[in-house]
């Protein structure tokens, strides 16, 4: 299938990668077996890259990410963000989780602004960051709301804000809409997509859905399990469409990707 033939790593859109995962490894310890969760992962990621992660359960993609965060240390190899070695969660990086993590005491405004307030901005330069944000995820008229007050998707959008109002280099996305029904995930993808040609953030993004994969990132990496591993790394074709999700959906080539890439994860 000529289409989907070729697992080619993407061309660089920089000279240098903005981060770099070098022969890294990752085991956990137990009394009674040490469990090898990734294994001689490499990988490069690029500004404005917006990479897609699937893989079927328990194939490393959550702890990839932790690794990415700095939430777990690997038990070999290194991760460089931006010349750097990364060993600790920071303000380059920043997550958005499958569940918003919004504070219930604080409204939606002050929820975007509190990471701004842990970098000592003054109080105009927070509003004037926080509204621009508020306006990106079209929240402008929920600000003084509070999270329990917000729908799903409102409250995942405000998340994605607050991560966005820090300025982080990348965004990790660990299946951020998959607790949500079926037309606000298609509402939220859109937005995503929006939000990312905007920002031209490089969004790293964990889901199970083959098909959101193909219709957001420029990029699709599989995962096998046992040990975790990245055994397809492509560029995604159809990222270059100005077409609709709904358009998308319906093109020959969308339904081959698809097929290629569900027969890859079944075949770890």
């Amino acid at each position: 299938m000529s289409t989907v033939s070729a697992e080619l790593h993407r061309e660089p859109l920089t000279s240098s990668p903005l981060i770099e995962v070098k022969k890294l490894s990752l085991t956990y310890n137990s009394r009674n077996d040490n469990l090898n969760v990734l294994d001689n992962i490499n990988l490069q990621l690029y500004h404005n890259d917006f990479v897609c992660v699937l893989g079927s359960s328990g194939c490393g993609k959550s702890s990839l990410l932790n690794v990415l965060a700095g939430f777990h240390q690997p038990t070999t190899g290194e991760v460089i963000i931006d010349g750097k070695k990364h060993m600790k969660p920071n303000s380059d990086v920043g997550v958005v989780f499958q569940h918003h993590n919004l504070f219930p005491w604080l409204s939606i405004e002050k929820n975007i602004e509190f990471g701004l307030k842990m970098k000592s901005m003054s109080k105009m330069e927070r509003k004037k960051i926080v509204s621009h944000y508020l306006n990106m995820v079209d929240l402008e008229s929920s600000a003084k709301m509070w999270p329990h007050q917000l729908s799903g998707g409102m409250k995942q959008r405000a998340s994605i804000a607050r991560t966005l109002a820090t300025d982080p280099k990348v965004i990790l996305m660990d299946e951020p809409f998959s607790a949500l029904d079926a037309l606000t995930r298609e509402n939220m993808q859109n937005h995503l997509i929006e939000i990312w040609k905007k920002t031209r953030k490089c969004i790293f993004f964990i889901t199970h859905d083959v098909e959101e994969a193909l219709l957001l990132g420029t990029r699709i990496l599989v995962m096998h399990p046992h040990p975790g591993r990245i055994v397809v790394d492509m560029v995604n074709p159809l990222s270059q469409s100005n077409k609709s999700i709904e358009e998308i959906k319906c093109l020959k080539e969308f339904n081959d990707l698809r097929y290629y890439l569900i027969s890859t994860i079944r075949r770890s």
